[in-house]
């Protein structure tokens, strides 16, 4: 999986990003849309690209990576996505503050719903193809712009109600942009098993449940004293975003 950039690639002079070197940011205004942006860019620009809006309410990005796998296979980049956006996001919380995930792409703090990711990859890519890319975007509400008094809906939140002190959108990106480029090389090092531990530590602890991520990226979970294993397919849930509110197109509220 490469995020090292194209040879020529060169980050901007003047950075608003503190962002590693492998990556080259691209800043979109306040309208627009990080992750359809880098999905058009992507051929173009490829490995280490990441688009990001610069807004205060949310945190808005997307990466460009190369993967060496099938399409089949290579679509677990999502975990590696989601479990360095966790890492940032805890990285910045207040102590016992909880970073979860509502299978597969919702984050959750505090219980209280905050964004999500989504993934993207060439049209027409069959499942033994190695595609050309991959785009994993995200969105983290950081600032809560209803009217809504805080706290009255649990099921949804904001980073500033969660007592993040250093929840600035810029923050955020850059935080993941070194956790990810860690999932990366903790997978090319240990294989996918150290993403899969990271991402599944971080779903519901069910009693009695084991949990596994196959080849293909569904998610597996046995039952204690039961045979039978139950599959959940990724490919579905990743073309839904049940996070994301088709309306606003931001973190449903």
């Amino acid at each position: 999986m490469a995020l090292q950039t194209r040879a020529g690639a060169r980050s901007p002079s003047e950075s608003e990003l503190a962002l590693p070197p492998p990556f080259t940011q691209v800043r979109l205004r306040e309208l627009g849309d990080a992750f359809a942006h880098a999905t058009a860019i992507a051929p173009e620009q490829g490995a280490g690209t990441l688009v990001y809006v610069g807004r205060f309410d949310l945190a808005e990005f997307a990466v460009v990576v190369e993967p060496d796998e099938p399409l089949a296979q290579a679509r677990r980049v999502f975990y590696a996505g989601m479990a360095a956006l966790a890492d940032a996001l805890a990285s910045h919380a207040q102590p016992d503050t909880s970073v979860t995930f509502d299978w597969p792409g919702s984050v959750l703090v505090n219980q209280g719903l905050v964004g999500g990711a989504r993934l993207a990859w060439p049209q027409g890519t069959g499942e033994d193809d190695v595609p050309d890319w991959l785009v994993f975007g995200a969105m983290i509400r950081t600032v809560s712009m209803t009217d809504a008094e805080p706290g009255l809906n649990p099921l949804v939140t904001a980073l500033e109600e969660e007592g993040f002190t250093d929840g600035l959108s810029n923050h955020v990106v850059e935080s993941f942009s070194r956790h990810f480029m860690v999932a990366i090389d903790s997978w090319q090092e240990r294989g996918f098993g150290a993403i899969a531990s990271d991402y599944l530590a971080r779903l519901p602890l069910e009693k009695g449940v084991r949990r596994d991520i196959d080849t293909n990226g569904d998610l597996l979970v046995r039952h204690m004293g039961r045979p039978d294993v139950e599959r959940h397919a990724l490919l579905p849930r990743l073309a839904e975003a049940a996070w994301r509110d088709p309306v606003t197109k931001g973190p449903r509220a």
